[in-house]
């Protein structure tokens, strides 16, 4: 992505009481990140201080994937709104544990 024109549409942080936080970072891209079929570029996390819990993104060559805990998996991108529910959903899950 390096000289790439992009567009920030999301940066958000929340600290949970508990040492966790959220946080969502989405760029609009001009052209899709390798493995990928949209123009967007995602990282969102959730975890503590060296231990991600929960996370989605789209890092080149693997395109859209998601982790929950140790496990990593596809994604299947729909948009924004959708990524950013599904991920809510993950971090809600476990955080009712």
């Amino acid at each position: 992505m390096a000289n790439m024109p992009a567009t920030l549409l999301l940066r958000d942080r929340l600290d949970f009481d508990d040492g966790t936080r959220v946080e969502m970072v989405i760029w609009r891209v001009p052209q899709p990140v390798e493995g990928c079929t949209h123009g967007y570029k995602y990282r969102l996390y959730f975890g503590r201080e060296g231990a991600r819990i929960v996370g989605y993104d789209n890092e080149r060559p693997k395109g859209d994937h998601r982790h929950l805990g140790r496990r990593e998996m596809r994604y299947v991108f729909t948009s924004v709104e959708q990524l950013v529910a599904d991920f809510l959903s993950d971090v809600e899950q476990w955080r009712a544990r």
